[in-house]
Formats: structure tokens, sequence, C-alpha cells
């Protein structure tokens, strides 16, 4: 049984889309990586969106079932989530921190794990970036505003 409204698409083309939409997530974080365009960490993301908030494309709150009772935390996801609306970033939330990690080489050069609560995808210095799993998402985050969605929820699949 699909629990869905009206509008939103249901049975197997949704669960396509979102399939396609995880996928693209993945490229789009794979490919910005290299680039030195992900910012990871509440603060950093918070310093970083107060500097240029132009310059960023994408923003991702993740959290793990124990971080739902962390107040703090929400209160942060909040303040993000309200910026991000006023500046036009699209913005998701995203389950499963830890493929998230595994995506992202989540460990800094000393060692030492990151916060991966708040990742900020940004445009390479040198030029606007055009990618097609860009893209994608960001039709995705259009969609769902549509839908009044508006922080849309990936769950990354383990690998």
């Amino acid at each position: 049984m699909c629990n869905m409204t009206f509008e939103e698409p249901c049975g197997d083309n949704a669960t396509e889309r979102m399939d396609s939409v995880e996928k693209a997530l993945e490229e789009v974080l794979t490919a910005a990586l290299p680039q030195g365009c992900i910012t990871v960490g509440v603060y950093e993301a918070a310093k970083s969106l107060n500097v240029d908030p132009d310059n960023v494309v994408l923003c991702l709150l993740a959290t793990d079932e124990e971080d739902v009772k962390d107040v703090a935390l929400q209160i942060h996801f909040t303040l993000i989530q309200a910026f991000c609306c006023e500046n036009d970033i699209n913005i998701f939330r995203v389950n499963n921190m830890r493929r998230l990690a595994e995506i992202l080489e989540g460990v800094k050069p000393g060692g030492e794990s990151m916060d991966l609560h708040c990742v900020l995808v940004t445009n390479p210095q040198s030029s606007t970036w055009k990618d097609p799993a860009l893209g994608k998402l960001n039709r995705f985050c259009r969609d769902s505003r549509g839908l009044d969605q508006w922080v849309p929820v990936i769950n990354l699949p383990e690998r």
C-alpha cells in the first residue's frame, strides 16, 4: 500500500524516481569531492553560508535515528533550512550517515571523523557547475516544493 497524497506519484515510478535521485546525489558528491567543493560540519557550513551563499548549490542535513532527539542539532537544522530557503539553496534531509561517510571518505587527514550532519556542495572556483546529476537533484527539489515538501528526504541505500 502506498500512503501518498493525490498529486504524488505512487508505485514503481516513484520507487524508480527515488532510486534515480539517490544515484544522482551520490554522483554529485563523488564529483564535488576531488574538486574541493564540499564543506562538512554544521559550524563550517554556517560560516560558508554566511560568507558566500550564492556559491552554494546544495545543502544536505544528515541524521541517524539517535540524532532525532538531539534538540540542539534540530535547532541548528531549522536555522540552516530557513537560511537555505531564503537564499534559494536546494536542501535535502539525508538518512544513513554511515553511507554518507563512505561516499565522502569520512575521515579528516588526522584520522578524526568528520561532522557530517551538514554538508554543502559549492560551485568550483573557476566556473559555474553544470552537471546532469545536479540538474536532476534541482528538478527533484523543485518538484517536491510543488508538493509542499520543502525539505525532501533521501534514504541512501547500503552498499
